[in-house]
């Protein structure tokens, strides 16, 4: 009875071998395995950068060599400058820069890391800037609801035309009211059909906002006009403002005297605005709607844009960014822009290059 049980086990294992073995065989006959990797965005970071002096007067005429930019400490080079509504241009030694970037990112296995991309694409890539207005349309605005449709009016009209801009609202859910588009009368129509509604879900619809303000190239912000705290969101807002460093999104938040009289909102919208590179507005009366949305105007035709290629850093998480002016004459200013990002995964790929085993198997 022993030898019988002992007979089926040994043939059992024998079985269960020769099956491994098998399997083993024909997945490695080609010599190959497929080494899977996650890819990590970080082609070009785009920064927005205020530059302004002691009285808060904006400071014009700077050029690239006045600014100094590190990443986690690490120097970069601009790739690309321009100020306000300027042509932005790409610096002569750019396209060494991009192919250095390139090699040294290869050579550390961080595969699609950098792109390289023309001075010309460039420059198509960040002329203008795609400007996304989000209006709370929540009971909040049954009051001054015109006036605020107003302000938003002339925002739009007086923005530059080489600005594209979306206008969306808010109250429980999003509405995209119109898309990106030059058509300042198609703009124009989309403010003036939106009625005030139901709770505000302002940091859901802030979220979803920067999200499709992501999928665009060159520069991007959000200005936010909002009459209240938000009341049904279930987004914190410290993940709205983590995706808009890490997509280079700056946000400008426009508050009545109806959210500044709540502290936790005036803190927040203080903090998601200042961490982005924008602003925070409070105006008492739709008078002060309007020098609001006047002065982001102003700020928007007067900021710097200024882009790199990071160059090889490990670190796949929270990157710091300081932007200083070089010089004694320049270091008394003020600078006002994002202060860091977070690379973003775009998941797995198999598309690899395969890896030899280390010794053949016959066929």
């Amino acid at each position: 009875m022993v030898n019988t049980i002992f007979s089926l086990t040994n043939r059992r294992l024998f079985f269960f071998l020769f099956s491994f073995l098998s399997l083993f065989a024909q997945r490695t006959r080609g010599q190959v395995v497929v080494d899977q990797k996650i890819h990590v965005v970080v082609d070009l970071v785009q920064l927005n950068v205020a530059v302004t002096d002691r009285k808060g007067n904006y400071v014009t005429g700077l050029r690239p060599e006045d600014f100094e930019i590190t990443e986690d400490r690490i120097p970069q080079k601009i790739a690309t400058f321009g100020e306000g509504s300027e042509q932005v241009i790409g610096l002569a030694d750019m396209t060494a820069s991009q192919d250095q970037a390139v090699s040294q990112n290869a050579s550390q296995g961080n595969n699609g890391a950098a792109q390289r991309i023309s001075q010309g694409d460039l420059r198509s890539l960040l002329a203008g800037a795609n400007v996304f207005v989000l209006f709370d349309t929540s009971n909040y605005m049954y009051r001054g609801f015109v006036f605020a449709q107003d302000a938003i009016a002339d925002f739009v009209r007086s923005l530059e035309s080489a600005d594209k801009v979306a206008f969306y609202s808010y109250s429980r859910d999003l509405s995209r009211n119109t898309p990106l588009t030059f058509d300042r009368s198609q703009l124009l129509r989309g403010v003036r059909s939106t009625v005030a509604g139901d709770n505000a879900a302002l940091y859901n619809c802030l979220l979803l906002t920067v999200k499709d303000a992501a999928k665009v190239s060159g520069r991007k912000v959000v200005v936010v006009f909002s009459n209240g705290p938000d009341n049904a969101s279930v987004v914190p807002p410290e993940d709205v403002a983590e995706l808009a460093q890490s997509t280079g999104t700056a946000i400008y938040m426009i508050s009545t005297n109806q959210a500044h009289l709540e502290p936790i909102s005036t803190a927040v919208f203080e903090r998601m605005t200042a961490a982005t590179g924008g602003k925070a507005y409070f105006a008492k009366s739709w008078k002060e709607e309007k020098r609001a949305f006047a002065s982001i105007r102003d700020d928007l035709a007067h900021l710097y844009s200024l882009s790199y290629y990071p160059r090889p850093n490990p670190n796949r998480g929270w990157r710091a960014i300081t932007v200083k002016l070089v010089g004694d004459r320049l270091k008394k200013h003020r600078i006002r822009t994002r202060d860091g990002y977070r690379p973003q995964p775009v998941g797995f790929s198999t598309a690899t290059a395969p890896v030899p085993l280390a010794g053949p198997i016959a066929p």
